[in-house]
């Protein structure tokens, strides 16, 4: 019955909030037993880790029952043990960041579950307000330093998802207790541009994503006159980048309040991987023009320009 329950959340995810009242009753009168609820919590992480696109919708079927579940058994409750299951993925992440073709996928699809947990799961607080999985906050970061470590396209490109999709929420957390953990990972994404032997295609994307950050994840705030706006005043700076599009053409972007709806809805339309990846992993896009285009190759020898410039004034002795 879940089975056939998650397949049709798969097809049909607009149907969760009609649905899901219907399907958590159904399981409170089956799932009554420690054995029953390890087996409920494994079909749900196998299912958000592996099909497609169903890491969000998965996400949020995790929050609603992990409110909604009445049994606790001295082993934990629906929440406890899943995030012990989602623990055993996160202890091979150096193995798998490093491994063949389908351990990095296996991986990727974790991460980006992870991801989507961290957005959608709420905690019950002593505040009284719901609260995030803290433990999934520290998780996230270790997860991107792996796949950084290792600066494959497969894994840049899962990079990149990551923090698209999270990056404005994890700065913000981590500002708040004082960590400077993203200021930390952009700096890694900038070693990378300048020594990694990344593909054009991941280069972009990650020229892309400092930008991205530059402008407060493309957040809006108050805006400075155009006449005196620079990347360093101006959060606005470079708004226009990304922007993304609904099946009916509409733009979008971070700023948009529902803006994580519809950029799943994006998702579910065309395969990241599948685009940029053939079957085995090799790069499928046209590589018979090795010139950047002139606004990326004047973007990218500016930054990397200014870069060197740092790395030379760091390199330099203090004054006495």
């Amino acid at each position: 019955m879940v089975t056939d329950f998650l397949g049709h959340l798969s097809t049909s995810p607009g149907s969760f909030e009609s649905d899901i009242g219907y399907i958590s009753d159904t399981i409170n009168s089956w799932v009554n037993t420690e054995e029953t609820l390890n087996e409920l919590v494994d079909l749900i992480f196998t299912q958000s880790t592996t099909i497609p696109n169903f890491s969000y919708t998965g996400a949020r079927l995790c929050n609603y029952l992990s409110h909604h579940l009445a049994i606790s058994p001295p082993s934990g409750n629906f929440r406890q043990l899943l995030l012990k299951r989602c623990q055993v993925e996160y202890q091979q992440r150096d193995a798998a960041a490093r491994g063949d073709a389908e351990a990095q996928k296996k991986l990727h699809s974790f991460v980006l579950f992870l991801g989507e947990l961290y957005l959608n799961l709420e905690v019950k607080s002593a505040k009284g307000s719901p609260d995030r999985a803290h433990v999934l906050l520290s998780a996230l970061n270790d997860l991107m330093n792996t796949l950084f470590s290792h600066p494959v396209d497969t894994n840049l490109i899962c990079a990149v998802k990551l923090l698209k999709l999270t990056g404005s929420v994890l700065e913000d957390e981590w500002k708040e207790s004082g960590k400077a953990h993203m200021d930390e990972l952009i700096q890694r994404i900038e070693t990378i541009l300048l020594d990694a032997t990344c593909s054009r295609d991941v280069r972009q994307m990650l020229l892309k994503l400092v930008e991205l950050r530059s402008s407060d994840w493309g957040r809006v705030r108050d805006a400075v006159p155009a006449s005196n706006a620079t990347p360093d005043n101006d959060p606005n700076y470079f708004m226009n980048e990304p922007t993304f599009y609904t099946e009916d053409g509409i733009a979008f972007t971070a700023a948009d309040p529902e803006f994580a709806e519809k950029y799943q809805e994006m998702l579910a339309r065309q395969d990241y991987f599948h685009d940029t990846f053939g079957e085995n992993g090799n790069e499928a896009y046209d590589d018979s023009d090795d010139e950047l285009e002139p606004e990326m190759a004047e973007a990218f020898e500016s930054f990397y320009l200014e870069t060197e410039m740092k790395k030379q004034q760091r390199q330099q002795p203090p004054n006495h």
